[in-house]
């Protein structure tokens, strides 16, 4: 990178025209950026978390500031270029609120939203132990689906739309029986869909993983979302367990999301602020790494989406596995291009 453009990106952070000034990244992390493959996109599970100041923002600013204000300034860091839209989840939103989403980032920035969980949860079971409110039975409603999430999204970002992903938390056996009647009703969902937006699914019953849940993802060009998670297994026994037909339709996401030894809740509370890792996880980063590996080394638009509570702060996350596939890249003697 010449000195003349590295004098232009940092001249335009902490802009005096935004509302959150974004920290000024060290030059080793913007060079690092710029060796990573230009098919791979780090983020994290939402931005609006005050404790990321000086790693993200360049002073500590509200929960609600950053939540309404932060994300431009979260798009101008050289390692952050997608993010998950975990609102989505709660409850649908509008195209004018995607629009300005999209409107606050980057032209390259891509986003991976959440489809509704009223879609991917028996009601029955949001009512007993989900935060989403239950309502009317949308548990694979493709025409829910596509009415409340997928046009809305579509007509917003446009083609800063990365992957729309279908979050199924652990599903009792009354809601689907057995797996294979679970691959069958997911296909089903799935072919009802519109193509062209990017489909990825993320389950946690392991018992989920057998030939017909990739037939059904493979069938509709959707791809399987590779997560750590405690009730799943590695992500590299997942990419054993699944094979190509999980990740060969498109645009893969790779969610790191809660370390081995917590609760979500225990975690939330043990590594708040989320200003500093606390409990390294060398063991999943590395296989992160090695599934990253192979997907960018066939050439696959591949998202990382790391969470505060798999190690304690998702942007020392993905700075560390970064890293790492830094070396891994270099030592195998794969050119990346940006």
């Amino acid at each position: 990178m010449s000195d003349h453009s590295q004098i232009d990106l940092f001249e335009s952070y902490g802009a005096a025209n935004e509302l959150v000034a974004a920290a000024v990244p060290s030059e080793d992390v913007v060079e690092l950026a710029l060796r990573l493959p230009q098919q791979l996109r780090l983020g994290t599970s939402s931005w609006s978390f005050p404790g990321w100041a000086g790693l993200v923002y360049a002073e500590r600013s509200t929960e609600q500031l950053l939540a309404r204000a932060g994300l431009p300034a979260y798009g101008k860091h050289p390692l952050l270029r997608t993010v998950g839209l975990d609102r989505t989840f709660y409850a649908p939103i509008s195209a004018a609120d995607f629009a300005r989403y999209a409107e606050a980032t980057p032209g390259d920035f891509r986003f991976m939203v959440k489809a509704h969980a009223a879609i991917t949860t028996p009601v029955a079971q949001l009512a007993r132990n989900s935060p989403v409110s239950p309502g009317p039975e949308r548990f694979f409603d493709a025409d829910y689906t596509v009415r409340a999430v997928i046009g809305p999204m579509m007509e917003g970002l446009g083609d800063k739309l990365g992957v729309l992903l279908f979050q199924f938390p652990p599903l009792s056996t009354p809601a689907i029986r057995d797996a294979r009647s679970f691959a069958a009703r997911l296909g089903e969902f799935l072919a009802a869909l519109p193509r062209g937006p990017q489909y990825a699914v993320e389950v946690r019953n392991r018992e989920f993983l057998i030939p017909e849940y990739t037939d059904a993802l493979a069938s509709s060009g959707a791809t399987h979302c590779y997560n750590v998670h405690p009730r799943m297994p590695s992500v590299l026994e997942q990419w054993d367990l699944l094979g190509e037909a999980a990740w060969r339709s498109g645009s893969v996401v790779l969610r790191w999301m809660l370390h081995p030894s917590q609760q979500y809740e225990a975690a939330r509370d043990r590594y708040f602020p989320f200003d500093r890792l606390i409990d390294p996880d060398p063991r999943n980063r590395l296989a992160l790494v090695k599934v990253v590996h192979q997907l960018v080394g066939h050439g696959h638009d591949t998202f990382v989406i790391a969470n505060n509570k798999a190690e304690g702060s998702a942007p020392l996350s993905l700075l560390g596995l970064a890293r790492d596939l830094d070396q891994r890249l270099m030592a195998t003697l794969i050119e990346p291009k940006r």
